[in-house]
């Protein structure tokens, strides 16, 4: 892949504070309780990392990217049958087995929350 990002890339973690900042030039988002991804997009393919720089890409392949070349941070994370998030079916993916990888691809398929655009 020749993007303007290359491979590993350290996601910005959020951090403990004694308070959370007030103002009008704050916003907040909500914490998904998922895997961090960064996804690094070629055309049709994508590379999927974690946190720490090692490839989610085999244990996802449902997971599929609009056209494009581009780097975006995110979260990939698995609901439950009533919407909630399921972090024990999240941490069942990552499995060696690629037939099993493709069963619960299809039984509890994940879903990709991009929060930034990188590149």
């Amino acid at each position: 892949m020749a993007l303007p990002l290359t491979l590993p890339v350290m996601p910005q973690l959020a951090r403990p504070a004694k308070a959370l900042p007030t103002g009008d030039k704050w916003t907040y988002e909500p914490k998904w309780d998922g895997f961090r991804c960064i996804a690094f997009v070629d055309g049709g393919r994508a590379e999927l990392q974690s946190r720490n720089g090692k490839s989610l890409t085999r244990y996802f392949p449902e997971l599929q990217f609009p056209p494009g070349r581009y780097v975006v941070d995110g979260e990939i994370v698995v609901f439950d049958d009533r919407g909630r998030q399921d972090f024990d079916a999240l941490g069942q993916r990552v499995h060696p087995a690629a037939s099993r990888i493709e069963m619960l691809a299809e039984k509890t398929p994940a879903r990709y929350v991009a929060f930034d655009l990188l590149a």
